[in-house]
């Protein structure tokens, strides 16, 4: 890409996913001018479909939205009270979703790419950056994702000496919903528990999920299509990539054992059928993707079926005999570093600390991980472009946690991508409460993570 030199008083962010997004963002906030750089719609991926900024290429949901009783949902309120642009557009754009924050894909990304646009520090430059990032760019966040393009990965690759580990990345089919036999299907939420959408669920109150229920016979023969069905074929250097255990293909936890499934994306617990009024044998869920309610994705269905498999085994499925499916599910590669050897603490790449990197890139996994890790990136530029000292955040910290495990806690010979969890976190050495207090770990380590984060928040303002 030809060097502007307009532009050599911006942070360069190679990337407009959620990461890039959050990165360019946080420097703005900092005031500093931006060029941030995305190759949609010139060169697309096997998993994006539009030229939208923080585009959503698998699941709606951001997850659970607990910040008290899951990491994630912890991470979700540290990323507000650092003014997160992703947190803001997911709330902005939340949908009913039991639990968790799910939100509608296109509003989402169209609020994400008016807001930044809007911004008069960033200018977006739609082209690929086919290669490394001339030296006149100076400091340079690389947010690039999973599907970085191929000519960008072998430079990546030839600078750091290592060869990126990989692994694939399977799509849920999303489900029209005028299309769902609601003879058989009905709404509810697990445990009918209610979400950050509230309580206006296409189901009424608290009944956020469609749910479809197979008995004994019924699943039996679903496992038994699903092992039979006929399976994307591996190109010959994919053949030993292995598959991160968060997002495997439906068929692949089926060959794992019969009953995986019940006790994964198939559970039943805390679901009543109400044509039975029992507990059934086995669930599908549906979950809105979009404001309109017109459509659902299956949870958990990501899969590596062919299309006309896909079509033919999940009208197996009780409800779902006459689905019609807006988009089937689908199989692509992902590409990440080594970053326990790679990257330092600040997310500096070892080898030429002119390069930072951000997003799943660096071994990160989920929508929320990876803007976490874009707005640390971003935050750790602007402080050293303004001339500042920003340690990073205390592993006490979602943020911190993870960036911790990524850039050094993680072991570098086996690494393998991350979600956030309560595991990355420093144990309390005493729990409230005594022995009791095992009931109080997780809300005592989420309390403990948003008061270091207070901490850590006002020395940097101190600092600036």
């Amino acid at each position: 890409m030809q060097d502007n030199p307009s532009d050599r008083a911006a942070v360069h962010v190679v990337g407009g996913g959620l990461a890039g997004s959050e990165a360019a963002w946080q420097l703005t906030r900092a005031g500093i001018a931006v060029v941030l750089h995305e190759m949609r719609p010139g060169r697309g991926t096997e998993a994006h479909q539009t030229d939208r900024l923080a585009e959503l290429v698998c699941s709606n949901s951001f997850r659970s939205d607990d910040a008290m009783n899951n990491a994630v949902g912890l991470l979700h309120e540290e990323m507000r009270r650092c003014g997160s642009l992703i947190l803001a557009a997911a709330d902005a754009h939340k949908l009913p979703a039991g639990g968790a924050l799910a939100v509608d894909r296109d509003g989402f990304a169209e609020e994400v790419t008016r807001r930044l646009a809007a911004e008069p520090l960033i200018r977006l430059e739609r082209g690929e950056v086919a290669g490394l990032p001339p030296a006149e760019w100076g400091a340079t966040i690389l947010a690039t994702g999973p599907l970085t393009s191929p000519p960008l990965a072998e430079a990546i690759r030839g600078l750091t000496g290592e060869e990126s580990l990989a692994f694939f990345d399977a799509i849920a089919p999303i489900v029209h919903r005028e299309s769902i036999d609601f003879s058989r299907a009905w709404f509810q939420s697990r445990y009918d528990k209610k979400g950050p959408g509230g309580d206006q669920g296409l189901g009424g109150d608290g009944a956020d999920y469609i749910n479809c229920a197979l008995d004994a016979p019924q699943y039996e023969a679903f496992i038994d299509a699903l092992l039979a069905g006929d399976k994307t074929e591996f190109k010959e250097w994919e053949a030993s990539t292995p598959y991160f255990d968060g997002c495997l293909p439906i068929e692949v936890m089926a060959a794992r054992g019969r009953e995986t499934l019940r006790f994964g994306p198939m559970k039943p617990v805390g679901l009543t059928d109400p044509n039975t009024g029992r507990r059934s044998h086995a669930v599908v869920q549906l979950r809105q993707d979009n404001a309109l309610g017109t459509l659902f994705n299956i949870v958990g269905f990501q899969t590596k079926l062919k299309y006309a498999e896909q079509v033919r085994i999940f009208r197996m499925i009780p409800g779902l005999e006459q689905a019609e499916f807006a988009r089937l599910g689908g199989l692509h590669r992902n590409t990440f570093l080594n970053s326990p050897r790679l990257l330092d603490p600040r997310l500096r790449l070892k080898a030429a600390p002119r390069l930072s990197f951000a997003g799943q890139i660096t071994g990160v996994e989920g929508y929320v991980e990876s803007a976490g890790i874009g707005l640390l990136a971003g935050r750790f530029l602007a402080a050293e472009r303004l001339g500042h000292d920003l340690p990073p955040p205390p592993p006490t910290t979602a943020l911190g946690a993870l960036l911790a495990h990524i850039t050094g806690g993680a072991d570098d010979r086996h690494f393998q991508p991350m979600n956030i969890n309560f595991g990355l976190f420093p144990p309390m050495a005493e729990l409230p409460g005594g022995r009791k207090g095992r009931q109080t770990r997780k809300p005592a380590l989420a309390a403990r993570a948003l008061a270091d984060l207070g901490v850590w928040l006002e020395g940097s303002r101190q600092a600036a």
